[in-house]
Formats: structure tokens, C-alpha cells, sequence
């Protein structure tokens, strides 16, 4: 299947779930919540050694909560990684695709059970590989700074994402998702990198933000958004674990400097302190707060809509309920 047909799919489930389809939640924030320990530089891939059967767990908590879109457990996968841990090249590259794997796998089971059921809600999910930004796999915060220093190059960049990006397609998810991308850099490498591998599934690009306007790294959206608006591998283009209170600023700015789909997940609201490795006491969300604002989001002209940190299956029944009962 093609670049086109791919992209049609996001399309038609768009228009399927009326305008505006529901991205899942916090991986991470589930898996803790069932216990798994995470505070490793894997973090939430952790779990891909230790426990997948979790994983795939979550991933049908998420699908019954109303998510549309399900995210593989592979944010903070990559190959440095793992290798790092002393696994082999192979190992590294098995477990990458193992994170599609489990997602396609909770997906279709899923799916299986409640297309025997008359009468339901649901759509059949389409399933997002994450693609954690650099600055993730340096576990130093940097992915909210955009401070990767000089000797940090775009071929640098472009040389770090490839045998992931080349991994994670083999792998055959529906959609790639580039998350936490904190400045133009490192978009303009994820850009390039697509069009080099002659990558036949489309993308969407999610940057963070620290202020509420701008890119962590100070650039503006208006710069960031430039390589990715001339691309047509980039299906959607976005904002993801920054604060909900940013959401209204953001999607306004965002409709006025792109003609590519919005997708937002926020997080919480809770602000994490990178090189302490906790989250600090801040002004958040809970599900009733994302239940009333995810259709003015929506109104606003975002059409992916879902949670990130410290977000969970409910917030994002909340997201759902709300949005596919207007």
C-alpha cells in the first residue's frame, strides 16, 4: 500500500469519528500504575524486555477507553539503547518491531471482539510508531530545552533516527509518530530522512513546548513548521506533552501556519524536571477539565485529540465521550 492509500486511512477514520479522532494516553503513566518499574533510561521500553504482555495490556485498556489511535511502546526504544544494555544488534532490532507487533496485535484482537457485538462505538484503530525525539534518548531533558549543542549536526540527527525509522517501517504500523521534537533541526532531519528512505508511510511530527509559543528551543513554530508543510510524507503536524492550558494559544497558531491535520496530546499539566527525574506540584487536568475543553480544541481545529503524561485510560474515555457525543 502506497503513500496516498496510507494517508487515506487517516483520512477516512477522521471523517469516520465526525471531524475529529481520539489518539490514546499516557503509556508510561499506565504502565506504573500497574506496577512496572520504569525509572530506567529505557524508561517505558523497559517494559518491552521485561514484561510485554503488559504492554499489549495497556494498549487494550487504551482501544476500550475509545482511543482511535493507538501508540507503540516505542518512545524511548532505540538501538543506542539497547545496546547499551548489552543486547545484540539483532535483540534491538527484534524489540523495536516487537513494539508494532504488540500494538497491531491488541489492535486486532480488539477489533475481532467488538465487530461481534451489535451496536458499538468503536473504530478499527490505526496504530502510530512512536519515534522519541533525540533529546529522549539522552534522558537528560533535553527534548524540553532543544539545547543538543553544536557538534549535535543535522546529518548527526539524521544518522541517529535512520535504522530506527528503517526498523519501525518493516515493522508495517499504519502511521509514524515523531514526538517531543523541540526545534527545527531536528524536524527539517525527520523530513529528510523520509524522503531518503523512500518511507511509503506517512507521519505526523509533534513538537513541545515550554512557553506556549514557541518551540523549546526558542524558534518559532512559524520556522519549525516550514520543512514540514513543503513535505508530503507529513500527514499531521502538532503539539505533544506541553500543558492543556497551551492547547487553545497553540491550535490557533498552528491553524494559521499549516494546511496539515492538528494533532495534540497534552499532558497533565504537571511540569517534569528532567535532570531531577519527578514531577513537580503544578496547575493540572484532571478528566473532567479534558472532557470540557477537548471539543473547544476541536472547535479550534484540531483533529487528533489525546493524552500524554500522566494521562490514562480515563481521560481519554473523557476525550472520547465528549467529543463523539457532539
Amino acid at each position: 500500500m502506497g503513500l496516498e492509500k496510507k494517508s487515506a486511512l487517516l483520512e477516512d477514520l477522521i471523517k469516520k469519528c465526525g471531524g475529529c479522532a481520539v489518539v490514546d494516553g499516557g503509556f508510561a503513566t499506565q504502565l506504573e500504575i500497574h506496577g512496572a518499574a520504569i525509572n530506567d533510561p529505557l524508561w517505558s521500553a523497559v517494559s518491552l524486555i521485561k514484561d510485554p504482555e503488559l504492554i499489549k495490556r495497556v494498549h487494550m485498556e487504551y482501544l476500550e477507553a475509545g482511543a482511535d489511535i493507538v501508540v507503540t511502546s516505542s518512545y524511548q526504544a532505540t538501538i543506542p539503547g539497547f545496546l547499551s544494555r548489552g543486547l545484540s544488534m539483532e535483540e534491538s532490532e527484534s524489540l523495536l518491531q516487537k513494539s508494532v507487533k504488540l500494538a497491531v496485535e491488541a489492535r486486532d484482537k480488539f477489533w475481532d471482539k467488538v465487530t461481534k457485538t451489535s451496536g458499538h462505538s468503536y473504530n478499527r484503530a490505526l496504530v502510530a510508531a512512536s519515534i522519541g525525539s533525540y533529546g529522549a534518548y539522552l534522558a537528560d531533558g533535553s527534548e524540553y530545552s532543544g539545547s543538543y549543542g553544536e557538534d549535535v549536526t543535522l546529518d548527526k540527527l539524521k544518522d541517529f533516527h535512520r535504522r530506527r525509522i528503517q526498523v519501525l517501517v518493516e515493522a508495517s504500523p499504519d502511521l509514524l509518530a515523531f514526538e517531543t521534537i523541540p526545534n527545527k533541526l531536528e524536524a527539517q532531519a525527520c523530513v529528510e530522512l523520509l524522503e531518503e528512505e523512500n518511507v511509503q508511510i506517512p507521519a505526523w511530527i509533534c513538537f513541545t513546548s515550554v512557553d506556549g509559543e514557541n518551540a523549546p528551543s526558542g524558534e518559532s513554530f512559524e520556522e519549525c513548521l516550514e520543512p514540514l508543510n513543503k513535505s508530503n510524507n507529513i500527514c499531521a503536524v502538532g503539539i505533544n506533552c506541553a500543558p492543556p492550558q497551551f492547547m487553545d494559544n497553540l491550535i490557533r497558531k498552528f491553524s494559521k501556519l499549516t494546511k496539515k491535520a492538528i494533532v495534540v496530546y497534552p499532558n497533565s499539566g504537571e511540569v517534569w524536571d528532567g535532570k531531577a527525574k519527578k514531577w513537580l506540584p503544578s496547575q493540572c487536568f484532571g478528566d473532567a477539565e479534558f472532557e470540557m475543553f477537548a471539543p473547544k480544541w476541536r472547535d479550534l481545529g484540531a483533529k487528533l485529540i489525546g493524552g500524554c503524561c500522566r494521562t490514562t485510560p480515563s481521560t481519554i474515555k473523557a476525550i472520547s465521550r465528549d467529543l463523539k457525543r457532539r
